[in-house]
């Protein structure tokens, strides 16, 4: 399967105008990562931009006393949303749950190709903020559960690439 093909097919980009697929495979490397190895350590800035293509990763708080896994991130979805932001540090630390592969754009590569076609950027930057919002959502339920507070919890959009 093609670098296209395999985007095209993703739950990220579902939808994503043909053009746009194409300059993102472009754009596009094909990755694997170990079991239990870190993507991305926290308070590094992210460089890259990630969408799983096979296993899984944690999003965690890491601190030199414990860990916590604030989300699993699988196949469909995607990470490293930082990166389409200029020198922002990262609070959580990406773990490999088990083999992983993904597709790796560059954030400076990504930034710069919706900036030279709109609408692009726009989608984008729904897309990504949907990813945003997902973590911030997470992060909440799982800073209540440590808290010993019970949320309600919504029907989640089963599409929805968080």
């Amino acid at each position: 399967m093609t670098l296209e093909e395999t985007l095209r097919n993703h739950a990220f980009m579902h939808g994503l105008a043909d053009r746009h697929v194409a300059t993102l495979a472009a754009l596009a490397t094909e990755v694997a990562f170990a079991e239990n190895e870190v993507i991305l350590a926290d308070r590094q800035q992210s460089r890259y931009f990630y969408l799983v293509t096979s296993g899984s990763v944690n999003i965690e708080l890491h601190t030199p006393i414990f860990t916590v896994s604030v989300l699993a991130v699988g196949p469909g979805q995607a990470f490293g949303w930082s990166a389409l932001l200029d020198h922002q540090d990262t609070v959580f630390q990406v773990r490999a749950r088990e083999r992983t592969a993904a597709l790796r754009i560059a954030g400076p590569d990504l930034t710069q190709a919706c900036r030279d076609d709109g609408e692009l950027g726009v989608e984008m930057l729904l897309r990504t903020l949907q990813v945003a919002a997902g973590r911030i959502k997470a992060t909440e339920a799982k800073f209540a559960e440590m808290c010993g507070v019970r949320i309600q919890s919504s029907a989640k959009n089963e599409h929805s690439p968080i």
